[in-house]
């Protein structure tokens, strides 16, 4: 009996301690962009909107955290969120539903990001985001979001969205 709980308790601090390692090589990374949507975009119809290509500092930002490249596990996106710096008084009820995309060179698109029927009165919106491993794109020197929208009303001027997305990086621990 006393052998089967002092094995138990083992096993117990072996998982907590490893867990607590693993949290030091787990962090996150975050990127701001902006986009204009045209006063002049159509109802009811698809149409893109393409963010400059995003510097992704990747490497620096994985020395800071005593890792490299090559010692990531994985990165998820656990965050995107827009909201409308200008005008001033807008909010999304000229918004239908909103697709976002990320490319970069050497890899295929994909869909990160998504929110159908969006809220009204809302100057800021969270949408839905992917659970896929996105290793390929954030270890790019830069990557690109599209952001492909449907709107549902017209627009009497143009809007700025700012785009902000917080990336979840996990390293192996130790380099194993």
């Amino acid at each position: 009996m006393k052998k089967l709980l002092l094995l138990t308790v083992i096993v117990f601090i072996s998982t907590v301690a490893c867990k607590k390692i693993d949290e030091l090589t787990q962090f996150e990374m975050e990127y701001n962009e902006s986009v204009v949507i045209p006063s002049t975009s159509g109802l009811n119809l698809p149409f893109n909107l393409f963010t400059p290509e995003v510097e992704s500092n990747s490497e620096s930002t994985f020395a800071v955290n005593d890792t490299r490249k090559d010692l990531i596990e994985e990165i998820q996106l656990i965050e995107l969120e827009l909201t409308i710096s200008s005008p001033s008084n807008a909010d999304f009820s000229f918004l239908k539903s909103i697709d976002v995309y990320i490319s970069a060179e050497g890899a295929s698109e994909k869909r990160i990001a998504w929110r159908d029927n969006i809220p009204e009165n809302k100057s800021s919106i969270q949408l839905e985001t992917t659970d896929a491993d996105l290793q390929e794109f954030i270890k790019k020197d830069e990557f690109k979001l599209r952001l492909n929208t449907v709107t549902d009303e017209a627009m009497s001027s143009d809007h700025t969205i700012d785009v902000h997305s917080v990336f979840f990086v996990d390293a192996e621990i130790l380099g194993q």
